[in-house]
């Protein structure tokens, strides 16, 4: 079967083709499911839908109403967050007003416990990722979470026992913590509540294809 042609450039003033919007949520498909570390084979299994299908969706190639829900149902983000960033200008500023924020649920941590994207790329490949990160319940045993590229956080409000590696850090509001992401790390002890935290993720290289 003859592959999908790139589609032209969008000319000033000309509504996007439906072509330009397959490659937008394949793009951004790709995207999340990166930023969740996730393979192919694991959404594919997820979504209940052939990884040969999922990969054609990721290159713009093909996409359905149904397939997009049980594939953002999979990454445990709305539908509408594949939409949100459809015609931004190429360069241009991202405003997020409060509240506005993609939520994105990390693995292991339930609902009650918020973590908003605050700005976020057009395309597959990460350079940061601004986090606002709410944390609400004391019962909650968090995993260690593990990623590439150095994190900083910096405490606004509350106070928080945070570990990473074999160290552990009391945080109070102003404190900040800078570190590397490929060791494990995550919340120790939730002090006081509510916690917010303002948490940024620099990537240095990208792995490779998953």
């Amino acid at each position: 079967m003859k592959a999908r042609a790139e589609p032209a450039p969008a000319v000033p003033g000309n509504p996007p083709s439906a072509a330009d919007l397959d490659l937008f949520v394949g793009k951004t498909l790709n995207a999340l499911r990166r930023q969740q570390r996730l393979t192919i084979a694991d959404v594919a299994a997820k979504a209940k839908i052939s990884r040969g299908m999922l990969s054609k969706i990721e290159n713009g190639q093909t996409t359905s109403l149904d397939t997009l829900l049980r594939l953002t149902t999979a990454l445990g983000v709305s539908l509408g967050a594949l939409f949100q960033r459809f015609q931004l200008p190429d360069g241009g500023a991202q405003h997020v007003r409060k509240g506005e924020g993609l939520e994105v649920v990390r693995r292991g941590t339930r609902r009650a416990h918020t973590y908003h994207l605050l700005a976020s790329g057009r395309g597959p490949k990460r350079h940061f990722e601004p986090f606002l990160v709410t944390l609400t319940d004391k019962s909650e045993i968090f995993p260690r979470f593990e990623h590439p590229g150095t994190e900083f956080i910096h405490l606004l409000e509350g106070r928080i026992r945070y570990k990473h590696g074999k160290e552990s850090y009391l945080l109070a509001p102003g404190d900040s913590l800078t570190f590397r992401g490929d060791v494990p790390h995550g919340p120790e002890t939730l002090i006081k509540l509510p916690i917010r935290m303002l948490s940024i993720i620099i990537y240095h290289d990208e792995p490779g294809e998953l």
